[in-house]
């Protein structure tokens, strides 16, 4: 009988059993349905659930924060040095918050510095031509004002920076490199900064914070958890100019004191004492009697600091100089330097008396003086 039987090669017997087993695995992996494990088709989206509390918070903050924040863009006019002509060029941009539902722009005087013009966007898209109503450069604070009609939005709340504490976690909303409504978040690192500024100014009592802040955010608010304005981004240190997770703020008390007398007045007045005072001399004079203070120059006449008996250096007929009284502390608090002075004294704004720690011919005297405002503290 002849044999029916046929053989089949062995490779292809191979693939036909890999391919079987394959069909199994997918089958099991996919509970029974052959369907579902077609590559072509979209995947089946798995519910989320509910968001965490502290993601609906943040949410939350940002939507109610983000109408208040503005961007702002400058122009500048420069001369064609052949033609002569006048042409108006972009210069740069930054942010910004509303202060009032009246139309005042908050933002950093470096970011209007220098500029002709200031275009200030709001988050619906709408362009405003506004006016510079007042800065204070020792501050690096500006004020602007747009015409916004019958159009109403809400600032954002103020809060306070008096009570922060290292850790607590901050929300900045600006427009990093121009990309427009940005929130960032981290916690506050360190509080009363100082910084020094290009012109020889420092900044002091400076929030500090890790919230990614890149230029462009400058002038931006930084909020606390609850929505509040604790401070205005005002720069950060950074060698490669992003971030790099040290950024600073003028905290909110400083805003709150200096931004009214800009909308007052178009400046800020420091309370003074009558005073002439020399960074560099004071410098000199400072390593040279090994002291470290403020060594009072001059003092003017008719100031409350003659009144306070306070004196200042005399150059005798040779050429040689005699320190008078050198400033030591304001209410308790060392001074090393004519903007440390200034910035004690603007703190102490409204509050009456102040209490000078004060080194005369050696010993340390207390004198109570009474700063007035429009009194000048001159820097020679």
């Amino acid at each position: 009988m002849p044999d029916t039987h046929t053989s089949v090669p062995a490779a292809p017997r191979r693939k036909r059993a890999a391919a079987a087993l394959l069909s199994i695995a997918a089958l099991l992996a996919t509970g029974g349905a052959p369907w579902a494990a077609n590559p072509a088709s979209p995947r089946a989206v798995t519910p989320r659930g509910e968001l965490q509390a502290d993601e609906k918070a943040t949410i939350a903050l940002f939507e109610r924060s983000r109408d208040a924040v503005v961007f702002i863009t400058t122009r500048e006019r420069v001369r064609d040095f052949w033609s002569r002509n006048v042409f108006s060029v972009p210069k740069g941009s930054g942010s910004g918050f509303l202060w009032d539902e009246g139309g005042f722009i908050v933002t950093n005087y470096h970011v209007i510095e220098g500029a002709s013009e200031a275009t200030v966007r709001l988050a619906d898209g709408t362009d405003y031509r506004s006016t510079l109503i007042g800065a204070s450069p020792e501050h690096d604070i500006a004020v602007l004002r747009i015409k916004l009609g019958d159009k109403r939005i809400a600032p954002i709340p103020l809060g306070t920076s008096r009570d922060l504490r290292v850790g607590q976690k901050v929300f900045a909303i600006g427009n990093p490199f121009g990309l427009d409504w940005t929130l960032t978040s981290g916690i506050v690192s360190a509080l009363d900064r100082s910084l020094g500024e290009d012109d020889g100014r420092a900044i002091h009592h400076l929030i500090q914070t890790d919230a990614a802040i890149n230029p462009g955010n400058s002038g931006g608010p930084l909020l606390d958890s609850a929505g509040r304005l604790i401070g205005m981004n005002t720069a950060i240190y950074s060698p490669s100019g992003a971030s790099a997770g040290i950024g600073f703020a003028v905290p909110a008390d400083t805003v709150n004191r200096v931004v009214p007398e800009l909308i007052r007045s178009g400046r800020y007045e420091r309370p003074n004492l009558g005073l002439e005072l020399d960074e560099r001399v004071n410098a000199r004079l400072a390593r040279m009697l090994d002291v470290r203070g403020v060594v009072i120059v001059r003092v003017e006449r008719g100031s409350s600091a003659e009144a306070a008996g306070l004196r200042g250096l005399t150059v005798t007929s040779n050429g040689s100089v005699i320190a008078g009284d050198i400033i030591t502390a304001v209410d308790g608090k060392s001074v090393d330097s004519v903007d440390k002075l200034l910035a004690l004294l603007d703190d102490k704004r409204g509050a009456g008396q102040v209490q000078l720690s004060v080194l005369r011919q050696g010993k340390t005297v207390i004198v109570q003086v009474r700063p007035q405002r429009g009194e000048g503290v001159s820097r020679l």
